[in-house]
């Protein structure tokens, strides 16, 4: 069950998922997720680009930003993810990014899991970008599904991701954006993915291991590398 809302900014209606709503009583969304997600900057290694779309069992493309190489994916339908993973947390946002050639096309997903229920999942494709880039956009679509109040995890399998957010940025921030060993690769994704946490202070943002496992790490894969596939 999802209730609609109107968005502010372009006007037209959206849903959010009951379970969502009830997470959070008095959240009135006011924007819908296209108008949240547009571009502030560059995305790709040569602007926007890509294919966009949504769905809370169906999905939505769009182009975006970091992760590992397409070979190292999986690259499974989310049918046959569910059929072959279990394990791991229920409850969270996982996020995954691929790209194939690093440089080249790639892939970020996204989905928000309540006790094993798919709240909300998105995913989307840059014809040109890196496997941070991707990894850094599907952290930011991420943050941007949540509510500022939300009590959440959200599970990464890029150790730079994590890092970069939990550890280092805050230091490059107060040093003018600038690091010790030269400049900071995917800037505009880094500082968009830092104040979004900052704006989320009650979401934890964890390492999970890839390919270990996890039904909802592999299913964050799956929408990853649906750029590659004909279907979903």
């Amino acid at each position: 069950m999802s209730n609609s809302f109107t968005c502010k900014t372009c006007g037209r209606d959206f849903t959010v998922p009951q379970a969502a709503l009830d997470k959070y009583p008095g959240w009135t969304p006011q924007v819908c997720l296209r108008c949240k997600d547009a571009p502030k900057g560059p995305a790709g290694r040569g602007g926007g680009g890509g294919r966009s779309g949504r769905s809370r069992g169906g999905a939505r493309r769009r182009s975006g930003g970091g992760g590992s190489t397409a070979s190292k994916e999986l690259n499974l339908p989310l049918a046959e993810v569910r059929q072959r993973f279990s394990g791991g947390p229920q409850t969270g946002v996982f996020t995954d990014g691929a790209c194939s050639g690093n440089p080249g096309p790639g892939g970020w997903g996204v989905v928000w899991v309540r006790d094993g229920e798919v709240l909300i999942e998105d995913y989307g494709e840059d014809p040109d970008t890196t496997n941070n880039r991707m990894e850094l956009q599907a952290l930011i679509v991420a943050y941007q599904l949540l509510p500022e109040d939300a009590e959440e995890t959200i599970y990464s399998d890029s150790q730079l991701c994590v890092s970069t957010i939990n550890e280092w940025a805050a230091g490059w921030e107060r040093r003018g954006w600038r690091r010790k060993g030269g400049e900071i690769k995917n800037l505009e994704l880094v500082k968009q993915a830092y104040a979004l946490a900052g704006q989320h202070p009650k979401v934890e943002l964890r390492w999970i291991k890839a390919h270990d496992g996890s039904l909802w790490n592999e299913y964050a894969d799956s929408l990853a590398t649906a750029y590659l596939r004909s279907t979903l």
